[in-house]
């Protein structure tokens, strides 16, 4: 949802509505990502904005590309579809 609003990002309310979810589910959620570096957040009043990071995304996106599967002995076993 953070990736298609783009760099206007969104407010854990209008997330929370859209997606039908509890807003301590949510906030959970946003909290983890911001953690992990994907997700960014900024205080605007009494709003807090949500927006996707862009560059960490695509970095992840990068590495995991460059290295799937690898060290798995057997391919086969495992679904990558690199």
């Amino acid at each position: 949802m953070l990736v298609v609003a783009g760099p206007g990002g969104m407010t854990p309310g209008a997330m929370a509505e859209r997606l039908d979810v509890p807003a301590a589910t949510l906030s959970f959620h946003l909290k983890e990502l911001a953690h992990a570096g994907l997700v960014t957040q900024e205080r605007d009043g009494r709003n807090l904005i949500y927006r996707a990071a862009f560059a960490h995304m695509s970095a992840l996106l990068g590495y995991l590309t460059a290295n799937c599967c690898e060290g798995v002995e057997d391919k086969a076993a495992v679904p990558c579809h690199c």
